[in-house]
C-alpha cells in the first residue's frame, strides 16, 4: 500500500483526525486548563514538544526496542521529553506553571502521546513520525486556544488579558466553570465533524446476538413486505 504524504500525515491531525475533537483524545486537560486562551495555548504548545520530540526518538528506536517492553520505554521517553519542558516553563514562566498544576507532568499519561507513539511512531521512519506529531500538536493546541479563547470571553470578557467585551456585555461567569466548558466542548466537537464531511460508518451488528431485537439487522430480501413467498 503506497504510503501517505508527508502534508497529508501533517494535516490530518489539524481538523480530520483532530485528536481532541475528532479522537476524542486528551479531553481531561482540554476541559480543565482552558479557562483562558493564554492557558490553553501554554498545554498545547508544552504538549507539541513531546509529541514531536517522543515521536522522533520512538521512530529512531522503534528497531531497538523489544516488543515486550515497548510501552515502558515508551512512557520512560516521553517522561524525560515532559520533565525538560516542565522544567523550562518553570524558569521561563512560573505564572503558568503554577496555574496548569500538576496537568503539566499529567502529560507523560496523556493518551495523546502515547497512542501516536504506538499507532504511528514505532511503525514509521523519523520524518514522518516528526511530521505526525506536529500535526498533532498543532491540532491538539487549536483546540484548546479556541476553548479557551471562548471561554474566556464569554466568562471574563477578555482574549489573552486584554479587555474585549465587558463594556458592553455582561461577562458570563458560567463559561469559566465546568458546565461551560462543557457546553463550549460539544459545540466545537459539533462543528468539526460537519466540516470535516466524514459519513457516519455504518454499524456491524452482524455478531451482536440480540441484533435482531434492537432491529438493526435487515430481514432477508425474501420476508420484506411485498416480496413473493419462497417456494
Amino acid at each position: 500500500m503506497e504510503k501517505e504524504k508527508l502534508s497529508t500525515v501533517f494535516s490530518k491531525g489539524i481538523i480530520k483526525e483532530n485528536p481532541v475533537l475528532r479522537l476524542m483524545l486528551g479531553t481531561c486537560p482540554t476541559l480543565a486548563v482552558t479557562t483562558s486562551a493564554m492557558n490553553g495555548l501554554g498545554m498545547g504548545i508544552a504538549a507539541t514538544v513531546v509529541l514531536i520530540g517522543s515521536n522522533i526518538v520512538i521512530s529512531a528506536l522503534r528497531n531497538i526496542i523489544p516488543d515486550k517492553v515497548r510501552i515502558p520505554a515508551f512512557i520512560t521517553i516521553i517522561a524525560g521529553f515532559v520533565t525538560v519542558v516542565q522544567l523550562i516553563i518553570k524558569a521561563k514562566a512560573p505564572a503558568l506553571d503554577a496555574t496548569l498544576g500538576i496537568y503539566l507532568p499529567l502529560i507523560v499519561v496523556n493518551c495523546i502521546i502515547l497512542g501516536r507513539a504506538e499507532a504511528f511512531a514505532k511503525d514509521n521512519p523519523v520524518l514522518r513520525s516528526a511530521a505526525d506529531g506536529l500535526g498533532m500538536g498543532i491540532g491538539f493546541t487549536l483546540a484548546l486556544l479556541c476553548m479557551g479563547g471562548i471561554r474566556e470571553l464569554l466568562g471574563a470578557g477578555t482574549f489573552l488579558g486584554f479587555s474585549i467585551t465587558p463594556n458592553f456585555v455582561t461577562p458570563m461567569t458560567i463559561f469559566l466553570l465546568p458546565p461551560g466548558g462543557f457546553f463550549v466542548f460539544g459545540m466545537l466537537v459539533m462543528l468539526v465533524n460537519r466540516l470535516s464531511n466524514r459519513p457516519a460508518a455504518e454499524p456491524d451488528c452482524s455478531a451482536c446476538p440480540i441484533a435482531d431485537a434492537c432491529g438493526l439487522i435487515e430481514e432477508p430480501a425474501a420476508k420484506k413486505e411485498g416480496d413473493a413467498p419462497c417456494k
